[in-house]
């Protein structure tokens, strides 16, 4: 079994507020911390969109047969989203801590229940990211 700390599944969705108006959504598992760990990405149906690892070595994303890596995570998770989100601050938030992320302010107030919002409001666009979870 998984220790309860660095293990969360459920689904997450992430609205860019531009002109024309982006989204992503998706179903998740995240595993492990900011320094080592696994986040796999699955669409409704529950088809694999991409499955991140990361270490310190760097970080590889796995789409279908296509395999890239890189030293940035950020960039990696980007080309999965469409949108930069502050995987690092995340961890912080699922753990209830309350971490400054460049331009993202997150809301914490539901996070008994299980849900956790975020917003970006520098850089432009705007940004809104809705995690809701379970351990």
């Amino acid at each position: 079994m998984k220790p309860a700390q660095s293990y969360w599944s459920g689904r997450l969705a992430l609205q860019i507020e531009e002109e024309s108006a982006q989204s992503f959504s998706a179903l998740f598992e995240l595993e492990g911390s900011e320094y080592q760990g696994e986040l796999i990405l699955l669409s409704p149906l529950g088809n694999t969109l991409g499955k991140l690892k990361w270490s310190s070595d760097g970080a590889t994303l796995q789409t279908g047969q296509q395999q890239q890596t890189s030293h940035s995570l950020d960039a990696l998770l980007t080309q999965v989203t469409g949108e930069a989100i502050p995987i690092k601050a995340i961890f912080d938030w699922l753990r209830g801590i309350e971490t400054n992320a460049a331009g993202w302010v997150a809301d914490l107030s539901a996070l008994s229940q299980g849900r956790i919002t975020a917003q970006r409001s520098d850089p432009k666009p705007k940004a809104i990211l809705r995690i809701a979870f379970s351990h």
